[in-house]
């Protein structure tokens, strides 16, 4: 199997429209209004990939994709326009389910998948919290701090715990690294504590996800499709947006180079793609780019799926080289605009005005272009794609929690991890600074009682008594009263090292009782 089959031709066009599998890591791009049927071109595009011995990873925004792991019935009420399409486009089709793995951040509606604060980095990180340039340069003074003090970053706490330990070292830190402000770790502070509100906490913690689970196949060599179930997740479209980039970046670093091949050992379609660029700095879209440009050598496919081929950046757009346009509606001036520029992208076909076609085209209908011999674009077609042999629409609960149970990595990763790292080993230096200081302080406290002693055993023999070397502290005089005594006494204190170990336990404390 060499290609997929997308679709046929329209209106009397016979052309049929496949995707060849040694340019399907080429990426591509799946566009239209809402309504237009974007989820089913998705769906037909994973199970096709699948077939082919494809692992294929997507997210399930609104909750329908999840139907991949059942088999299309000819009791379902779309059996007969499906049947008829399958007949004009010259499909023999065939229903079957998919082997289908199921992923949650939540852990409700697929197995639990994590990454660690470390792995995750400063970049992203920021991304997620929507910090400044000042603050992102803490963070990156944080994460640096970490790696050289040998604290490992994994949840929440751990991160919170430092950057308690970087502002009360703020002043030596600042000698090295640059001026660090006790206003902008705080800042920090408050976004991490909503991002935590929001569930985002659930996201860091170990086990984190291991990438060769996205790899699996199933006995028959059928590629696994992996779903994440987003429907709950899109409520935090940046948590959303940043967990993806994360996935395709660590993909993009840790698998080998491998050229061209056969066919791409993973696809991963990135829907709702607008929420990964907007109000996106520089520094992320460059990343981006640049993983676009060089994951395919990875042997890795990425498909967008978005509304409008405007949502995603010129630079990017660029690398698209598979394209299934479905409907755009021109209501407005913006939107004939794009409209116009999404038709000028297209390898011009003489038999049909290709903007008009964009904006006519019907329901499970789309204009498409697809590489060809040496990854040249293929002419723009107008194709009816080609209806899915797995089940249109969601799954029922008990059907997913048995999917469930048969997965290869059920049980993997039910139970939360919590190894000692940078939370724990930061609450035990505070904790032993805080013991440090109570040994000072009751050795002050003794110095007194010693002196009483001496005076009373030089009374009592009426001669004088071999004195220490050290001198008695001078107390305070009779005319100070209690309350000067206590702030003299205190003001003392917090000029000695046991004074500042005492504050540092104190507030190490406060933070371990998070």
């Amino acid at each position: 199997m060499s290609t997929i089959f997308v679709g046929g031709g329209a209106e009397g066009y016979a052309t049929p429209q496949e995707l060849m599998l040694k340019y399907a890591n080429r990426h591509g791009l799946v566009a239209g209004a809402t309504g237009t049927g974007k989820t089913v071109t998705l769906q037909i595009l994973a199970e096709s990939f699948s077939n082919a011995g494809v692992p294929v990873f997507l997210s399930d925004v609104k909750g329908d994709l999840s139907g991949m792991a059942a088999s299309g019935s000819a009791d379902a009420p779309l059996h007969a326009p499906f049947m008829e399409r399958a007949a004009t486009i010259g499909l023999d089709l065939e229903y079957a389910a998919c082997p289908v793995t199921f992923w949650d951040l939540f852990g409700k509606k697929g197995h639990p998948v994590r990454t660690t604060v470390e792995e995750m980095g400063p970049l992203l990180l920021s991304r997620l919290l929507n910090l400044s340039e000042v603050q992102e340069g803490i963070l990156n003074i944080a994460f640096r701090v970490a790696d050289e003090q040998g604290l490992a970053l994994l949840d929440l706490a751990d991160l919170q715990s430092l950057l308690v330990w970087v502002g009360e070292n703020r002043k030596s830190l600042s000698l090295r690294y640059g001026n660090i402000s006790t206003a902008s770790v705080g800042a920090i502070q408050r976004r991490l504590l909503m991002l935590e509100n929001e569930g985002g906490d659930r996201l860091f913690g170990e086990p984190a996800l291991a990438l060769e689970d996205l790899f699996l196949t199933d006995e028959t060599g059928r590629g696994r499709v992996n779903i994440l179930a987003a429907d709950q997740l899109m409520a935090a479209p940046r948590t959303y947006a940043t967990f993806l980039l994360w996935l395709l970046s660590e993909l993009f670093e840790t698998l080998p180079e491998v050229g061209d091949p056969e066919k791409p050992k993973l696809v991963f379609f990135f829907d709702e793609a607008h929420l990964l660029f907007e109000d996106a700095p520089k520094a992320l879209v460059d990343k981006v780019e640049q993983v676009a440009r060089l994951i395919r050598s990875k042997g890795v496919g990425v498909y967008f799926v978005t509304q409008n081929p405007a949502d995603v950046p010129d630079d990017i757009l660029g690398q698209l080289g598979n394209r299934i346009q479905h409907a755009l509606r021109a209501f407005t001036a913006k939107d004939r605009r794009a409209l116009k520029q999404a038709a000028e992208t297209y390898r011009d076909n003489p038999r049909f005005d290709i903007e008009a076609a964009i904006r006519e085209v019907g329901t499970g209908e789309a204009v498409t272009s697809f590489l060809v011999k040496k990854g040249a674009p293929g002419i723009a077609e107008r194709t009816l794609i080609r209806p899915p042999s797995s089940q249109l629409g969601p799954l029922d609960d008990s059907t997913r929690a048995a999917v469930m149970q048969a997965s290869p990595v059920a049980g993997k990763y039910d139970t939360l991890l919590d190894r000692r790292s940078a939370h724990e080993i930061l609450a035990a230096r505070a904790e032993q600074a805080a013991q440090a200081a109570e040994e000072i302080e009751r050795d002050e406290e003794d110095a007194p009682m010693a002196e009483r002693e001496y005076r009373s055993a030089r009374r009592y023999s009426g001669s004088r008594v071999g004195r220490s070397s050290a001198k008695p502290k001078r107390r305070s005089s009779r005319s100070d009263s209690v309350g000067e005594t206590f702030a003299k006494s205190f003001a003392r204190q917090l000029g000695t090292q046991s004074g500042k170990a005492i504050v540092r336990g104190v507030l190490g404390g406060l933070f371990r009782g998070r």
